[in-house]
């Protein structure tokens, strides 16, 4: 019965270590895989009326794209995020991870695509569903990118 017991316990232990982050002995996080390492950086700014959303894009070296999206609408609260996602074609298909305001305990994640033409990325609207918690585009509903307010033109990232 004990052996049963350590043998638990053994496995438990050992799935609790492989679910650490990947951090060397000293708790600084070790380098990123080859992977993980960004081989572009881009970054980008709307502004429509009192609106200004500014977009830093960094493509991985495997083609994903990651970075950080801030959206100040006028008479809404500041969404501060990371956006994750990737190309196809021309259109970067992203999910944002977002807080609002001063809610830092909500987390929010919604689909985005923004159509690349040219040095400009147009941000599409396009009718949302969500089921089971989880928020996609409607599959068969075009993605607008004519009607739109947000046309982010690239600009030196800071």
């Amino acid at each position: 019965m004990k052996s049963q017991i350590l043998s638990c316990l053994l496995v438990v232990c050992i799935g609790f270590q492989s679910c650490k982050k990947n951090k060397s002995s000293d708790g600084v996080e070790a380098p990123k895989t080859e992977a993980e390492k960004f081989v572009k950086e881009d970054c980008y700014k709307a502004i429509y009326e009192s609106d200004t959303l500014e977009l830093k894009l960094n493509t991985l070296k495997d083609g994903k794209i990651t970075g950080d999206f801030v959206m100040k609408i006028e008479f809404a609260s500041e969404k501060i995020g990371e956006i994750k996602g990737e190309f196809r074609g021309d259109t970067l298909f992203a999910d944002y991870t977002f807080r609002q305001g001063t809610n830092k305990d909500r987390v929010f994640k919604n689909p985005m695509a923004f159509l690349k033409r040219g040095n400009e990325l147009v941000l599409g609207n396009g009718s949302i569903v969500t089921s089971l918690g989880v928020s996609y585009f409607e599959k068969g509903k075009p993605i607008d990118f004519d009607k739109v307010k947000y046309k982010f033109k690239n600009i030196d990232c800071k």
